[in-house]
């Protein structure tokens, strides 16, 4: 099984490159099973609409996962839960709209898809760890202990993706990071058979600070003032990683970044 997974989609900049470079990427690794990608800061950089999920479901989008951005839209909860296709980290309080775990289908092959959040340097939720656990236990009854399992863990910090990579080490096939919209070197796969990359990194404009551009963002650092921060179209990157599962174990047999630079969009 070929799964790509794309690393936080950031606002049109980061829409247009995707769909410029799914095609190229599909011909490269000579397809994908599944496509999976961060959806969480897709409209103007803050949350998800509506419109915005059917355009990734026309490029061949399988499944979205997301972040603490996902409830900065609330027009968007009804369709959270209605969409099993789009998670919200399982982490947060049962109330909140949508789930936070599903069984991909496709062309015969299941994929398990799981989102988390740290708690890190982050807002005080549910421990990722034992959330972890019960979302594990629940598909392995329902689907078998065979079931490749992709965990998107949205987390500040590179120690907490790390040491939830090594906990589920052996339990998913993958523990691949999202967040930081930095993009990090560390790649591996982990002794039980789990892949894991602290950071996949951002899809969008790289040319001023994690998506956003440099002149909103410099005022707020010079005087400590709120200001206003506008998307970055200049540079745009798609950053993403390629895993290959045996899926007679569910075990990673590779990953591979992708840090593709646009020319245009």
């Amino acid at each position: 099984m070929r799964i790509l997974f794309v690393g936080d989609i950031d606002g049109s900049p980061g829409r247009t490159a995707l769909a410029n470079a799914l095609p190229a990427l599909r011909e490269e690794w000579q397809g994908f099973d599944f496509v999976v990608v961060n959806c969480e800061n897709a409209a103007a950089g803050k949350g998800m609409t509506g419109k915005i999920l059917e355009e990734f479901l026309a490029l061949g989008v399988d499944g979205m996962t997301s972040g603490n951005h996902i409830w900065d839209k609330n027009a968007f909860y009804p369709i959270l839960d209605e969409e099993t296709r789009v998670l919200r980290p399982a982490n947060y309080p049962p109330e909140c709209p949508g789930t936070g775990a599903t069984v991909l289908q496709r062309n015969g092959k299941k994929l398990g898809l799981v989102n988390l959040q740290g708690r890190v340097f982050m807002p005080p939720i549910d421990c990722p760890f034992h959330c972890a656990d019960a979302l594990l236990e629940e598909l392995r009854a329902k689907e078998g202990n065979a079931l490749p399992v992709l965990v998107d863990f949205h987390a500040e910090a590179t120690s907490e993706k790390k040491a939830l990579a090594l906990y589920l080490d052996g339990r998913v096939s993958a523990v691949l990071g999202t967040h930081t919209h930095v993009q990090t070197a560390d790649e591996q796969i982990l002794p039980g058979g789990t892949a894991f990359l602290s950071d996949v990194g951002m899809t969008g404009g790289h040319g001023g600070v994690i998506g956003v551009t440099a002149e909103t963002v410099l005022p707020r650092y010079l005087t400590g003032l709120p200001s206003r921060f506008e998307v970055c179209g200049e540079s745009p990157c798609v950053n993403a990683a390629v895993l290959e599962i045996d899926e007679s174990t569910g075990a990673a047999l590779r990953i591979a970044r992708v840090f593709r630079r646009m020319d245009s969009l």
